[in-house]
């Protein structure tokens, strides 16, 4: 059940990311430092998702050890 919980916050997180790196990429510039903000944002937040995804994804994969 756990394992479902994080796997859903991942992939929210990841997505969630995602969508505000292009919604900078695309209506923001370059060099405002809001649109730099969101950037670093959306990337920390993407790789937070993809992190805790991965490990989710992992931990549920793998065999019990006695």
């Amino acid at each position: 059940m756990a394992g479902l919980i994080n796997l859903c916050i991942g992939l929210a997180a990841l997505i969630g990311g995602l969508v505000m790196m292009f919604v900078t990429l695309r209506y923001h510039k370059r060099n405002h430092p809001k649109g730099v903000a969101m950037l670093i944002a959306g990337m920390m937040v993407t790789a937070f998702g993809l992190i805790i995804t991965a490990f989710a994804i992992s931990f549920a994969t793998a065999e019990a050890r006695p």
